[in-house]
Formats: structure tokens, sequence, C-alpha cells
């Protein structure tokens, strides 16, 4: 009796279910967004990306690039050959990412920038490593080309622009050194730790993370970012970590310290320290990787194109600009 009235009242349910299937249409329920999750969409063929975004407004395109690994110097580098030379004797010739052709950095880098004007780039983002120590000519030979064309540039450092290996002194106190003596053409006025830029409804944030490591002021400008709700994207060299990747993609990376390190002695720099990231660190890589209005992040580094999805946003590698590896970086407005 009891199996009865069960297959009775499951079959007035699935009647009810009928009827109101029919009297009441299928609708597709409308996409609900709120300023705290802004949309975004994202693709990639090769060195093209596409990101799509609910908050924009307006198309910008953004050459970027990294790990060029320019090596020219001059007579003024001889009193600093001894902490140069390993480095100045790397990619002096390399092959094509696309091609397989023969080619060299200041060729690479040449066609990388003759591109951007090509095809219209509203602004170039060099994302660390475009010299392999900071030798004078080499910036002098950077400027010189990037003022062939009239687009706006900007600059983030990389482990080796800055490293002379071996040289005495602590590495923060090195990259301070060399960032203001030699690098600070590239930066202009910016401040080489961190700096944002407004380009078409989107802010350009750049960070040197060249050491693996974050300052509490970064950490602290990275969050009044968040907060103010902007479409952004964040540009560096190290790239952050995800699940599986080596300690390579550095930051926030669980294993990086000096258990990790494997080439401290031949880039003859200090150990990574034993305790690992700090916490200032980890904070630094919640804040990037959960921001909503975060809309991707591209670093360099690695030398190999990959892309990595951390709470539904892209973090991208690009491959090395020695190779004349680049991204074309698009965003425009995401209409349904």
């Amino acid at each position: 009796m009891r199996r009865i009235t069960l297959l009775l009242l499951l079959t007035l349910l699935l009647l009810t279910a009928g009827v109101l299937y029919v009297v009441l249409p299928q609708v597709r329920p409308e996409r609900k967004q709120t300023k705290a999750t802004p949309e975004v969409i994202f693709s990639s063929t090769g060195p093209n990306i596409n990101i799509y975004s609910s908050e924009v407004s307006d198309t910008l395109r953004l050459m970027v690039f990294a790990d060029t690994h320019l090596w020219m110097s001059d007579e003024r580098e001889e009193p600093f050959s001894e902490y140069s030379a390993r480095m100045a004797g790397a990619y002096h010739s390399v092959k094509h990412f696309q091609t397989g052709a023969p080619t060299t950095p200041e060729e690479s880098f040449v066609n990388t920038i003759r591109l951007a004007q090509s095809r219209g780039a509203d602004a170039i983002a060099m994302l660390g490593d475009i010299i392999s120590y900071p030798s004078e000519r080499g910036v002098e030979w950077i400027k010189e080309v990037l003022d062939t064309v009239a687009i706006p540039y900007y600059y983030t450092c990389g482990n080796h622009d800055w490293h002379y290996e071996g040289m005495e002194g602590s590495g923060e106190a090195l990259r301070e050194k060399w960032r203001e003596e030699r690098l600070r053409p590239l930066f202009g006025e910016h401040d080489p730790d961190l700096y944002g830029v407004d380009l078409k409804g989107v802010r350009l944030l750049f960070v040197d993370d060249s050491d693996y490591v974050i300052k509490a002021r970064q950490r602290d400008m990275l969050a009044t970012e968040v907060k103010s709700g902007k479409p952004f994207i964040l540009l560096h060299h190290i790239p952050f970590y995800a699940l599986g990747r080596s300690v390579s993609f550095g930051i926030g990376h669980p294993e990086w310290g000096a258990a990790t390190d494997k080439n401290y002695k031949i880039e003859r720099r200090e150990q990574w320290p034993a305790e690992g990231h700090s916490a200032t660190d980890y904070e630094f890589y919640d804040l990037a990787t959960t921001a909503p209005n975060l809309l991707a992040s591209v670093a360099g580094h690695v030398h190999s194109f990959g892309v990595d999805i951390i709470h539904g946003r892209p973090h991208y590698t690009v491959g090395a600009n020695a190779q004349g590896a680049y991204y074309m970086l698009t965003v425009m407005p995401l209409k349904r």
C-alpha cells in the first residue's frame, strides 16, 4: 500500500512539473555582475592575448616582452668585466621562437619595437632582463631604439638587469645602486619598486619582484590599487606560483628558499633565505591573485609561453625576447 501511495505521489509531481514546463517558457537566466566581481573573458593564440572586460569601454593594445638579454658593452664596462663575463658570453646566437632561423638579441629587440609600431600598440611594456648586466652602453642602445618610435614605454627589472655576478654587497643594496646609477633612464620618473600608469581605462601596475621578495610598501600600494576597484594588469618579472610549478614561479611558492636554490653559486649571489617567503610575500600573492579588479598578470623569467588560471584569472608568462618572443595583449570592452 505504501509503495502504491509513493508511486501516486511521484506521478502527481511529474505531471505537475510537466504542466509547469508547458505553462512557463524557458528563459535563459540573466548573468548577474556586481562591481565586486567584474566579468572577464580571455583567450590567446600564439603570441596574441585578447582580454574582454565588462569594466572597460575602450580598446588597449600593449606590446609586452621580457628576457632580451642584451650583452653589449664598451670601454666603460672594462672595470666591471670580472662581474659581467659569464653573462656577456651568453645569448650571442639564438633561434627565432617561430621560424627557428638564427637571430640575435639586438635583432629581436629592434624587430619587436617595429612590430609594436606596425600593429598600433598604445604602449610597450618591458618586464625585466632586457640586459644581462647593468651595462651603460646597453641602456643607451635600448633608449636609442625606443626613441625611434612615438610609443610610450615602461619597464621593470629582472634579476639580471642590475646584477653584477660576484660583486661585494647585499643583493638589495646592489639593486638599489644599479637601478639608480644605470637603469634610471628606463624608469623615467617612476618609482622602480612599483608604479602605475593609466591607459584607456586600464591601470598598468609594474612591480619589481626581481629578487623574489616583496616589500611592505609594495604590498600596501597593491592593496590600495585593489581597493580602488579600477581594472588593472599586473606586469612583473618573476611569475606567480601555481600548483605544480617549479620554484622559478617563485612569488608565493611554498618551497622557495635555500633548500631549492640551485643557482646561487653559478650566479655568484646571496642564497635565498632558509626560512623561505615572508608573511609580506604571501600577503602580496593573495592580494594579487584574488583581486576582483585584476584582468591578468604577465611575467617573464622562465623563457617560455604559458598561462595559469588562479581564482579565475589568467597569469601569463612570455617566451624570451632574445629569440624574438613577445605578447601583443589587447584589452577590449565585453559586450553581450
